[in-house]
């Protein structure tokens, strides 16, 4: 998708197309058995949908999934529900970040069933920051649900077509379920059965906290696969390039969670210049983690560096001949090709989807 596309040239939704599974584009791929890239969204401090599809328009052809994030750090952005609507207008494959902090569970679950009315296939669910995080400390703190109760709460109104206060569904939403790990973080021993439980409430993928370093992957993932839940579940690693040795220490003294070896930050320090070895540093992770048995994908995380997520997962190798469809569309020649067509009659030639069809001949 080329920057500057508004909403005015998508008065209508994109049919579904001929064939469309109520499986999302991260599940088709992740199933398949095909290593999956998924990214995140820096959220606007704006009204502006055009922030959103710029933003977005970054990531088009390199990721199988966009993070929508919602309120992190304890902070006011755009509403993740509201960033996942307008991906979903112009044919991106979101992942809808969903929060406790901020919502109770009538909220949550409306917005579920408004998401996936809107084509959402994928949500990760979040216990959230406190509010001591963030820029608004004031802020009274929901927490009515936890990530444990979020994941059985939205597998029950999947898979019972039920709310939680008894009440059937008429259409259940049919969403591909994640949430977070940390296996960077103490107790160490506790965070494979940590996995293990949000398995059982109801996660067929998760995202990790930031990775670098690799010796502690390998043992967390050695203990996972003890355990078979790499077979219960996708494991996608977070990765992402550091801007320097300074920031480096500031993110490992003040974000909670993040582990950073000095080894790194010493690598660093000793090139000339750093946010390349920063770039570097990621692609050599990300290579790694692409070859380690139990790991289905990588999260790549570039905060304010959202231009470089191309460049990182083009110059890693890690698709190994396979580019990521872009826009969320099915990757069948005939059904894209009709699409297209419509597209055209729809909206004229304001979109070129030359690169998109070809992509799908592949």
């Amino acid at each position: 998708m080329a920057a500057g596309i508004t909403l005015d040239q998508f008065e209508a939704p994109l049919p579904l197309l001929p064939g469309h599974s109520s499986r999302g584009r991260l599940e088709q791929v992740l199933r398949a058995g095909e290593f999956a890239v998924t990214a995140e969204l820096n959220p606007p401090d704006s009204a502006d949908p055009n922030d959103v599809f710029d933003r977005g328009a970054v990531f088009d052809g390199w990721v199988d999934g966009i993070n929508a994030t919602d309120g992190s750090g304890a902070n006011c952005h755009m509403s993740s529900v509201s960033i996942c609507a307008l991906l979903t207008r112009v044919g991106y494959s979101p992942i809808m970040q969903i929060s406790c902090r901020d919502h109770n569970r009538i909220a949550i679950q409306g917005n579920v069933l408004g998401a996936a009315a809107m084509g959402v296939n994928n949500i990760l669910c979040l216990t959230g920051d406190g509010v001591q995080a963030g820029d608004q400390p004031e802020a009274k703190p929901v927490f009515d649900l936890d990530c444990m109760s979020l994941l059985n709460t939205i597998r029950q109104m999947r898979d019972q077509s039920v709310l939680l206060s008894g009440r059937k569904l008429t259409t259940p939403p049919k969403v591909f379920l994640g949430a977070a790990i940390n296996p960077f973080a103490p107790p160490y021993d506790f965070r494979p059965a940590r996995l293990a439980k949000k398995i059982e409430a109801g996660a067929q993928f998760v995202q990790s906290q930031y990775c670098f370093d690799l010796p502690m992957l390998e043992n967390y993932m050695a203990r996972v696969r003890d355990m078979g839940l790499d077979e219960k579940c996708f494991i996608l690693v977070g990765v992402g390039p550091l801007a320097s040795a300074r920031a480096a220490r500031w993110i490992r003294t003040n974000v909670p969670g993040i582990h950073i070896p000095d080894e790194i930050i010493t690598r660093l320090e000793k090139a000339q210049d750093q946010k390349r070895e920063g770039k570097r540093i990621c692609i050599e992770i990300l290579q790694q983690i692409r070859e380690m048995k139990g790991v289905s994908g990588a999260h790549v995380m570039a905060y304010r560096q959202e231009e470089l997520v191309a460049e990182i997962v083009h110059e890693s190798g890690i698709l190994k001949g396979r580019k990521p469809w872009c826009r969320g569309l099915n990757p069948d020649f005939a059904a894209v090709a009709e699409a297209v067509e419509h597209t055209k009659e729809t909206f004229g030639e304001k979109i070129d989807p030359s690169d998109a069809v070809a992509a799908a001949s592949e």
